[in-house]
């Protein structure tokens, strides 16, 4: 279901977005055209080239420079998968930086006196803009624009690996984002059963660690005692950037399968004394690397503080997505030497067989071992700095939060047993501790441990 309505809203996207700038370029055919094959064959790059240089010439006035972006626009939503490609190139190696004329900048600067150096330096910077940063900044000026540009930067992501010479034109993209989505233009918005049918679709599309199976799914993580809340940008009002789906609960939650049961009981939010935290999705693949994250849980800490008071702890029910690919990545001498180490290499192989999670005899005899290793993985294993190795894990201690809790068989699904052999964790947000925590991991990489972590690193 997830899949059939992502595709489904993306052929309704680009349909619009195909329109909305038919439209305007039709209201201004004395402008001009541009006519191109979808394969960019004959000489349709040359005319598309020199297209391109009429938008940078911004003549005509503003309505004149709309008409041009729209036209060149709607003319790339309609090309192949190759005229995209050729279009790309053309947009990174013909609009780069001039070379020669940084290097006489740079001369220029060198040499400048003291009274002219500033404005040697703003000459110098100027230079170092290619001239694709103004033809793509007049996107901004459409209908839609935006949103283009972030859908555009996806494509760049998914070709620059096979595609190297066009990483410049993704880096350019992701700074002018990054401007443009400035955390203090960011909307806050609740997303509830009565908001609009497209936008829960985008949710149900766009939900990235634990997959809405249907309406009544949906329907249920946003009963009374869930919130979801998003962040939206102004020149994408209807599209959320990041969300996040949380449980009212009592106590720490140790099991995604019981929070997302569909029978469960609503559980009156007055007697609700945590709230968890149990996904975050960002929802633009073009903003990727762009954070959000950590803002959005401090304002939906607040907002929800505001609205209930009686809240005492703010914590998450992660997935832990590298404990896997790390263990299984260990030589049994590195392992004997961790906690639960030995215990786990004294199980034969294959160590976790088929259906290993439905014989209780067989979990039982994993339980120890693994919540062990699981401990050390998170708190001991680094990538290249202090950073956490495990992605999810350095995303929240960086935002000052403390590993709580470990839970066994907490994500019982296909992905969290492939991931973590079905281990999760509890990040709590000690509120008085956050801001300390935060930049004692962010500088020093210290890790804070509650004891129950710091009890399973002993033995």
């Amino acid at each position: 279901m997830p899949s059939q309505i992502a595709t489904g809203l993306f052929n309704r996207t680009l349909s619009h977005l195909k329109q909305v700038w038919h439209d305007l370029s039709e209201s201004r055919q004395s402008q001009g055209q541009l006519d191109l094959s979808a394969d960019l064959d004959g000489d349709d790059l040359q005319k598309l080239e020199t297209w391109m240089d009429s938008c940078l010439a911004i003549t005509g006035g503003e309505v004149a420079a709309r008409h041009r972006a729209a036209v060149l626009g709607e003319n790339y939503l309609n090309l192949s998968a190759a005229g995209r490609l050729k279009f790309l190139t053309l947009l990174c190696e013909r609009y780069d930086v001039d070379s020669d004329a940084v290097e006489q900048a740079i001369e220029l600067w060198r040499q400048a006196p003291a009274e002219q150096k500033a404005d040697a330096r703003v000459a110098l910077r100027d230079c170092l803009d290619p001239p694709r940063m103004k033809l793509l900044t007049q996107f901004n000026e459409l209908p839609e624009g935006v949103k283009f540009l972030v859908d555009l930067r996806a494509e760049l992501l998914a070709l620059r690996r096979e595609h190297p010479h066009l990483r410049p034109l993704e880096a350019d993209l992701k700074r002018l984002l990054t401007n443009w989505f400035d955390i203090g233009l960011l909307q806050l918005e609740q997303i509830s059963w009565q908001s609009g049918a497209q936008l829960l679709e985008k949710l149900i599309a766009y939900e990235a660690v634990h997959a809405i199976q249907s309406w009544d799914d949906l329907k249920n993580r946003l009963e009374s005692d869930r919130r979801c809340f998003a962040f939206f940008h102004p020149n994408m009002p209807d599209e959320p950037l990041i969300f996040v789906e949380v449980a009212l609960v009592q106590g720490l939650a140790d099991s995604v399968q019981n929070l997302l049961d569909e029978d469960a009981p609503i559980l009156d939010i007055r007697e609700a004394d945590t709230a968890i935290f149990y996904s975050i999705s960002n929802a633009q693949r073009g903003l990727a690397g762009i954070s959000f994250g950590n803002f959005l849980i401090k304002r939906v800490v607040a907002q929800l503080q505001h609205e209930f008071p009686n809240l005492q702890q703010f914590s998450t029910l992660s997935p832990i997505p590298g404990f896997r690919r790390w263990l299984d990545s260990q030589s049994d001498d590195t392992l004997q030497t961790l906690p639960g180490g030995a215990e786990w290499t004294a199980i034969s192989q294959p160590r976790l067989p088929v259906d290993w999670q439905r014989d209780n005899d067989h979990a039982a005899l994993r339980q120890e071992p693994l919540t062990k290793l699981a401990a050390h993985y998170l708190s001991q294993e680094k990538r290249k700095g202090h950073n956490a190795l495990d992605p999810v894990a350095n995303f929240h201690l960086s935002n000052g939060a403390e590993i709580a809790q470990l839970n066994w068989l907490a994500d019982r699904s296909d992905n969290g047993l492939k991931q973590s052999a079905g281990l999760m964790v509890n990040y709590l947000y000690d509120l008085p501790h956050i801001e300390t925590r935060s930049q004692n991991y962010t500088e020093q990489g210290e890790i804070a441990l509650s004891s129950k972590i710091k009890g399973l690193l002993k033995t």
